[in-house]
């Protein structure tokens, strides 16, 4: 059973948010295509930036947690994180963005763009020698300033409005994946390649990195999104 431990986080993280896809007050699945496409070419770079880093050893899998299947130096599992993980998060904007009048929030975009800009910058001056850190505070600032200055995104303070509401989920899986409740972790990194500060045994640069993530999915699928409404007209 120990085997299953990755694909179960996966599965339980996903199922209700792909039934409740189908209500007929929300229709997301509508969208699957479109978030598919979208999950796919985010997915991209950071599925390069994975691979670089569990070659280099910045982290590394326990594969007694995991079914075994290895394709390119990552399990199965992480592969099919990209896809199912963001799935979840893009549902619930969906729904927040359906059900709730949130327009206001795009008031707080240079706000919240800034600061991060300007925590970030610090951050990465301070703790170059870290690589997963610097990486994750360059990677965030890149994303944030051209969704901000390039794209013109006005769905910037909804997508964080909603990611840190998200959180509630992300602490009990990515918790699981670095140890929680588990003998060994699923997910391990070498203590010098990031700044040593966990919520409870999540690396703080994990929870970083999941907004970067869902930032870029949410980017294309909004993008796809509109295309497929206007196809529909």
């Amino acid at each position: 059973m120990i085997a299953y431990t990755y694909s179960l986080i996966l599965f339980f993280t996903v199922i209700i948010c792909f039934i409740a896809s189908f209500d007929r007050r929300i229709r997301f699945n509508r969208y699957f295509g479109a978030y598919i496409k979208s999950a796919v070419l985010a997915a991209i770079p950071l599925i390069s930036w994975d691979l670089l880093f569990t070659a280099k050893g910045v982290w590394w899998f326990n594969t007694d947690y995991t079914l075994g299947i290895v394709i390119a130096g990552l399990p199965l599992e992480e592969w099919l994180f990209f896809i199912f993980i963001p799935f979840s998060c893009v549902f619930t904007y969906f729904c927040f963005d359906k059900f709730f009048k949130l327009g206001w929030l795009s008031s707080f975009n240079n706000l919240i763009v800034f600061v991060s800009l300007i925590v970030c910058v610090v951050i990465a001056l301070l703790h170059y020698d870290k690589i997963y850190t610097l990486v994750t505070a360059i990677t965030t600032s890149a994303t944030l300033i051209y969704l901000h200055f390039i794209a013109r995104a006005d769905w910037i303070g909804k997508a964080s409005l909603v990611f840190t509401i998200l959180m509630l989920g992300f602490f009990p899986v990515n918790g699981v994946l670095t140890g929680t409740g588990l003998e060994t972790p699923i997910v391990n990194y070498n203590p010098g390649d990031f700044l040593g500060i966990r919520i409870l045994t999540i690396p703080i640069e994990d929870a970083v990195y999941g907004y970067t993530q869902f930032l870029l999915v949410l980017y294309f699928f909004e993008k796809f999104k509109h295309t497929h409404d206007e196809s529909k007209k």
